[in-house]
C-alpha cells in the first residue's frame, strides 16, 4: 500500500529581509535596481503603496524563498522578474513563475506554489511551498 508520502513531494523555501536593507537599495540604485528585481506590476503595486520600502522589501523577501524552493539562486539563467508576487482583489499574495522559474518548477513536477508575506518591526519575511506530484518528476 502506498502512502501520500509515496506520491507527493513538499518544497519549502524561507527569507527575512530588512527593510532598511532594501530603503538603502531603492535610495542607492533606484530604478536600476526595481528594474532588475521587480516587474512592471510589481513596481506599479509598490508605487502605490504608502510604505513602499516596505512593500518592496516584502515581495523581495518572497522571491527569495521562492528561490529556496526551487534549490537555486540567481543562476542557469534564472533572473529575480521571473517570479513575479501579486496580490488577489482580498489582498492575499500569489506567485506567477515564468521563464527558467517555470522551466525549473517543472523538472521539479510543482504545479502551484503558495506564498504568505509578513512584516513587521523593521523585517518583511515570506515563506513558499509547493507540492509537486512523484509521477511528475
Amino acid at each position: 500500500m502506498s502512502s501520500l508520502n509515496d506520491k507527493l513531494k513538499i518544497y519549502h523555501g524561507i527569507d527575512l529581509t530588512s527593510i532598511s536593507r532594501i530603503q538603502s537599495m531603492l535610495e542607492k540604485h533606484g530604478e536600476h535596481f526595481k528594474k532588475k528585481v521587480f516587474t512592471p506590476a510589481e513596481i506599479e503595486y509598490a508605487g502605490k503603496s504608502k510604505k513602499t520600502a516596505q512593500t518592496f522589501a516584502a515581495r523581495f523577501a518572497a522571491k527569495e524563498a521562492v528561490l529556496k524552493l526551487l534549490r537555486t539562486g540567481l543562476r542557469d539563467g534564472l533572473k529575480w522578474t521571473d517570479i513575479e508576487i501579486t496580490n488577489d482583489h482580498l489582498g492575499a499574495p500569489s506567485v506567477t513563475l515564468s521563464g527558467r522559474a517555470l522551466e525549473l518548477a517543472g523538472q521539479m513536477g510543482i504545479c502551484q506554489v503558495s506564498i504568505s508575506i509578513t512584516h513587521d518591526q523593521g523585517f518583511a519575511a515570506a515563506t513558499a511551498i509547493a507540492i509537486a506530484a512523484v509521477e511528475n518528476l
